[in-house]
């Protein structure tokens, strides 16, 4: 008997070890893998200045106190500056409400001259999917954005929308994510799929995102996942030369 009792306080010791070195932000097997380098960044660290575009919409950012210290772009700089010690990161968030890729598309040349960034991240698409635009429109400005940005001599990651379960049943986002897929591949530049990530997150259990209201922990845990995997994302598409070139990931 006592002997099952000691089993069975060794089994919940090691079940609460595994909760306390459990990853949070574990993604399913290969939805991370970049498939395309980014020159511009690499070179970026190799002369020690890193300097970085987050352009979005307001699921790129946090309200109330303290929101934009805690959303993923600000995660995103600190993991990055932990990563590189020795170069100089600045991560410039840019999000505004409502925005439609069309609407971002135009600011994008003014941020090329203003920020010259290495790279730009361009989170767009729910606008898009909640105004019901045509998704040849969506696409044309995508197109036209990512041309300018790599036309200007700055790599280009695009992100597409947040998952939630109550989100995917009252708006029809599926041709908005096929377009950004098609597009990275046409141009040759990496997807960072949060889309995909959050729903995997939501199907294991990580995070519960069918709550009917907003939770700020919740947010805030998520946007911090998204940081540090974006981090990492970059830093490994950084790694890539031209010859690794893997389309097929994407």
């Amino acid at each position: 008997m006592m002997r099952v009792v000691f089993a069975l306080i060794g089994l919940l010791f090691a079940g609460a070890a595994f909760a306390q070195t459990a990853d949070p932000c574990q993604v399913a097997d290969g939805v991370l893998q970049p498939g395309f380098p980014l020159p511009h960044v690499t070179a970026a660290i190799e002369h020690k200045q890193l300097d970085i575009v987050v352009l979005g919409t307001m699921s790129s950012a946090l309200v109330g106190a303290g929101g934009n210290g805690k959303a993923y772009p600000a995660r995103f700089e600190a993991m990055l500056k932990e990563k590189l010690p020795d170069v100089a990161v600045r991560v410039v968030s840019y999000a505004k409400p409502r925005q439609t890729a069309q609407d971002m598309q135009k600011e994008i040349a003014p941020i090329l001259s203003r920020d010259k960034p290495a790279l730009i991240v361009w989170q767009t698409g729910t606008g898009d999917a909640i105004r019901a635009i045509d998704p040849d429109a969506f696409s044309t400005a995508l197109d036209e954005g990512v041309s300018a940005a790599q036309a200007a001599g700055s790599d280009i990651v695009l992100m597409n929308m947040q998952y939630s379960p109550r989100t995917e049943t009252m708006i029809a986002l599926t041709a908005y994510l096929d377009v950004m897929r098609f597009v990275a591949l046409q141009h040759e530049i990496n997807l960072f799929d949060r889309y995909a990530i959050m729903k995997y997150w939501n199907e294991v259990g990580t995070f519960d995102l069918s709550a009917a209201t907003k939770r700020t922990d919740l947010a805030e845990r998520v946007h911090y996942c998204i940081g540090r995997l974006l981090a990492e994302f970059v830093l490994e598409s950084a790694k890539l030369t031209t010859s690794d070139n893997k389309a097929s990931p994407q």
